[in-house]
């Protein structure tokens, strides 16, 4: 007899033909019993699925961390439910480097600071790599704990302690889709770059990826998931010969190296460095100290019509400074010109911020290399930045600013201005102030995008130059290794 058949008659109280039972009682307790112990396992099932759908429910998700530090999966609120992880696709392998590579080379601060410092580079290292407070940036107290007086070469720190906070840090690097490597490239190199020869300039990078080549990390990629930041422009570690003359160090031209992704404040013509802003006096806290500024800035009254803070280059460095320099001081007071020849004059970033936001446009033309931290000083004022090469910020920073230049930012070609074609005069006079007022928005809303916010600290409803960047390299990280 089939089993269901059997239960069936059981559970109705009928006993099969083809059984015999010797007592009839007997028979209609085991019926009763053999019930009860098929339905109680029912009962509880359904008891308990009801159970998880009422409390589990009403949890928003748990999203799982491996932490760095432990290496266990810890739990966290989120706002997926408990089948998803929302660090999927985004977790981030951290290598543990020897301390020659980043600790070290700030340890003896003083090693890293130069004559024609505003001050030591130890100072610089205060505050997480943000360098010392500013007091009074203007009137309110507001902006005390935000506003720092960071230097640029220390995008390197302030990179790699917003590194150590980041929300999807793995001990597993089986499950990282990326491989940061925490080397103070840039800072290494200035010990070195004044007074050494090749062999001393390229000794560490030469290590690092000797080391990197031995780790397994890099063998299932070849590297071309690992990514470093810089400090320096990317021309600095692209000596192609070894006098002793030659600037820079040959670490981005060993084989190695050329697989990593290098995040730089300026690239030159490698496919293999992006750009990232340079740091600003700036570093908010919280989502309202950046909305607070845009505010400010968007009700900032701008009696000039635009600015230039820089000095005059030699010829064949920057010929096109000399000329903006003129023609700001013969602009009849539309212009707003400070002179950084001047000791301190364009360090302090009192003085600086207030000449921006004085100003409706900025002018931004190559100096030493094509970009300037000008650039992001000038956007954080909400004044519209001139520019006179492609290459100081279109061809750059493609992961921050529109590709749009124009609802931005305007183009006067440097060329023309030499030989007399446009004027800056002329070409800024034409832009009508409804497109000056929308021209600026869009410059008020890049703000959150090109600061990098405290490290110590996070902001919770906007994406900040740290987070562009880390969304930036996950995508191009996964088009790399997608083959």
């Amino acid at each position: 007899m089939k089993l269901h058949v059997l239960i069936s008659e059981f559970c109705a109280g009928n006993p099969t033909k083809n059984i015999k039972w010797k007592n009839q009682s007997k028979r209609k307790y085991c019926s009763n019993h053999f019930c009860f112990v098929l339905f109680f396992p029912v009962v509880l099932f359904f008891m308990l699925l009801c159970f998880n759908h009422l409390f589990f429910e009403n949890i928003k998700g748990f999203v799982y961390f491996h932490g760095k530090s432990t290496g266990s999966v810890t739990y966290f609120p989120g706002k997926l439910n408990e089948t998803e992880d929302s660090c999927l696709g985004r977790y981030i392998y951290i290598h543990d480097l020897p301390k020659r590579f980043n600790e070290d080379v700030i340890k003896d601060c003083q090693l890293i600071t130069r004559s024609t410092d505003k001050y030591s580079m130890c100072k610089s290292l205060e505050n997480s790599g943000l360098g010392p407070g500013i007091e009074a940036l203007n009137a309110s107290d507001l902006w005390k704990n935000s506003w720092f007086s960071t230097n640029q070469f220390m995008l390197e720190v302030i990179f790699h302690n917003r590194m150590k906070k980041y929300d999807c840090l793995t001990d597993d690097s089986a499950l990282a889709s990326a491989v940061f490597v925490p080397y103070y490239a840039g800072l290494d190199l200035r010990r070195y770059l004044w007074g050494f020869n090749t062999s001393m300039r390229d000794l560490s990078g030469i290590d690092l990826v000797a080391w990197l080549a031995r780790k397994p990390e890099w063998k299932r990629n070849s590297g071309t998931d690992h990514f470093l930041i810089s400090g320096r422009i990317a021309r600095d570690f692209r000596r192609k010969s070894n006098r002793k003359s030659d600037w820079g160090s040959n670490f981005r031209l060993l084989p190695e190296s050329e697989n990593i992704t290098m995040l730089t404040i300026e690239t030159g013509y490698s496919k293999n460095d992006v750009a990232i802003p340079y740091p600003t006096y700036f570093h908010p806290a919280n989502d309202f100290q950046v909305h607070q500024w845009q505010e400010l800035v968007r009700k900032q009254n701008r009696p000039y019509l635009f600015s230039f803070a820089g000095a005059r280059r030699s010829k064949q460095k920057a010929p096109i400074r000399a000329e903006i320099i003129d023609q700001c001081q013969a602009s009849n007071k539309l212009c707003n010109f400070m002179d950084c020849s001047l000791f301190n004059q364009c360090d302090d970033p009192v003085n600086l911020m207030s000449l921006f936001r004085s100003s409706v446009f900025c002018l931004q033309p190559p100096g030493d290399s094509l970009t300037r931290r000008s650039t992001f000083d000038s956007i954080l004022s909400g004044c519209i930045p001139v520019f006179f090469h492609p290459g100081s910020a279109y061809t750059q920073y493609v992961w921050h600013l529109p590709k749009d230049h124009n609802r931005y930012s305007v183009f006067i070609s440097s060329k023309d201005l030499r030989v007399g074609k446009v004027t800056i005069n002329q070409t800024l006079l034409q832009v009508s102030k409804d497109e000056q007022l929308a021209m600026r928005e869009e410059v008020i809303k890049l703000i959150p995008g090109i600061v990098y916010g405290d490290p110590r600290s996070r902001l919770e409803t906007m994406d900040d130059a740290f987070d562009l960047a880390i969304n930036g390299i996950l995508k191009r990280i996964k088009v790399l290794t997608k083959n």
